[in-house]
């Protein structure tokens, strides 16, 4: 696995971790945040051919 792929995997479980915090917390804002980001790292995944597994 190259810098890149390990490196956008990393950002998706984190991101998703603090997507899942957000909710728990009751942080409505924070969460679309998280979501938009996830959704970004997603489509760059995808662009890159990067494979990703739903959590």
């Amino acid at each position: 696995m190259d810098a890149f792929t390990a490196g956008i995997l990393q950002r998706i479980e984190t991101t998703r971790s603090d997507l899942d915090q957000a909710r728990r917390s009751g942080d409505e804002f924070l969460a679309e945040v998280e979501q938009a980001a996830l959704d970004d790292l997603h489509r760059l995944a995808a662009e890159h051919g990067v494979q990703v597994t739903a959590a």
